[in-house]
């Protein structure tokens, strides 16, 4: 299984982004941790069976395939305070949603009629998770 947090594993578009973000949150006070790029479909079918077939609560309704973290073009990330892990620190993640859209990032912070996911984040290029399958990823 293979479920990466390194930026080097996103795509090209998506690296420069990423790291923009970290910068632009340092510069506004947060520290915060990427922790999730690149997601094969087994790691991806493993987090949509918890809560389901697995114990522990849903954290995605994306089967195989139909994350946009399968692609490189999405990342997952936590603010620290303190040095610990915020996962509840509203405040902070309101910010670093402002931060992403800034950016051009897709904040799943915003999502409705879906899981909300204050940490999460991509960019698609304009391009729908059909049009990435079909083009085998590829943003251009």
């Amino acid at each position: 299984m293979i479920s990466s947090r390194r930026i080097e594993d996103l795509r090209p578009d998506v690296q420069v982004l990423a790291r923009a973000f970290v910068k632009k949150a340092a510069e506004a006070g947060i520290d915060v941790l990427i922790y999730c790029t690149l997601r094969d479909n087994e790691s991806q079918a493993a987090l949509y069976a918890q809560g389901r077939t697995k114990p522990g609560r849903i954290v995605t309704n994306a089967r195989p395939g139909e994350s946009f973290h399968n692609y490189g073009v999405a990342f997952d990330c936590v603010p620290f305070v303190n040095g610990k892990a915020a996962w509840d620190d509203d405040k902070a993640y309101a910010q670093l949603g402002r931060i992403g859209e800034a950016l051009g990032l897709e904040w799943a912070g915003r999502w409705t009629g879906k899981l909300r996911e204050r940490a999460h984040f991509q960019f698609t290029g304009g391009k729908s998770l059909a049009a990435l399958k079909a083009s085998a990823g590829r943003l251009a």
